[in-house]
């Protein structure tokens, strides 16, 4: 196996209940690890340090904007960089995938997708249309940014990509209130998103287009529909048609609150918007 070749960029806040596994997936790939964190309070700074990880604080305005910093200033050893939030983990078969890219990335690929699992309360969500969803996390230096978009942001490369099909874990590990707390401000993104979307740096949906630009075509359709009603129909089509239901209890309550409780909030939002213009 040759010398290591990317370098791991991690964003974090009071992310102490799922940084360790992180890092630790991280140091099987690299030896280049730089963790972002925008004012933790908690130990996530200790944790961060235990792994022998380059630490630097930036102040946060939005994922996209904090991404894009971290590419543009910190001193990334390597050509190729690979992206992660603070709970998300390599799967041991994706580990294996990336370093049998060690010192051998295609010369015509500039970037790779990667899938994401979902671990919630414990329990990996693998039906309900949520695996694989892909995302691009993985790209050479110089060919990837992060668009500027106020929620639900996306890597995009300038290049040809190609996917791995191994899984990165989410692991969310947060209370029931801390989740509905940060949905109901990322609510607040979405509804401005919508009626007043961002104008240029944002990836355009595109039925025949990459895995992200094929959802961005999908949630174009799901915003022309019908207040409240759209809501409903999202976490039937999740939950019935596409089987969310053989996850479990833990499967009942992420649809719930996922598919339902969120979008609803955003449309009740956009309808409250509506009312005071």
């Amino acid at each position: 196996m040759g010398p290591m070749t990317l370098s791991v960029v991690i964003l974090t806040f009071n992310a102490e209940a799922t940084l360790g596994a992180t890092l630790a997936s991280a140091a099987l790939v690299s030896d280049d690890i730089h963790v972002v964190d925008s004012g933790s309070t908690d130990s996530t700074l200790a944790i961060a340090g235990q792994h022998g990880a380059k630490i630097v604080d930036h102040p946060f305005e939005d994922y996209g904007r904090q991404r894009n910093w971290a590419i543009d200033n910190l001193p990334l050893k390597y050509d190729w960089q690979l992206h992660l939030d603070a709970d998300e983990r390599l799967s041991a078969e994706l580990s294996a995938r990336l370093n049998a890219l060690r010192g051998a990335f295609p010369a015509t690929i500039d970037g790779y997708y990667l899938p994401r699992l979902v671990h919630f309360m414990g329990r990996p969500i693998r039906h309900g249309g949520m695996y694989p969803i892909w995302h691009l996390r993985l790209f050479r230096k110089g060919k990837g940014r992060c668009e500027d978009r106020r929620y639900d942001q996306h890597f995009k490369v300038e290049g040809t990509t190609d996917r791995i099909d191994a899984p990165m874990i989410d692991d969310i590990r947060m209370s029931l209130a801390e989740w509905t707390a940060r949905h109901n401000r990322w609510s607040d993104a979405e509804v401005g998103e919508i009626l007043n979307p961002s104008p240029e740096g944002v990836i355009v949906g595109r039925l025949a287009g990459n895995p992200v630009e094929r959802k961005r075509a999908l949630r174009g359709g799901y915003n022309e529909a019908p207040l409240f009603l759209r809501a409903f129909a999202l976490f039937f089509y999740r939950y019935v048609l596409r089987l969310g239901f053989l996850d479990g209890r833990p499967g009942l309550i992420f649809f719930v609150l996922q598919t339902f409780w969120f979008r609803f909030l955003i449309d009740a939002k956009i309808y409250e918007r509506r009312l005071k213009e």
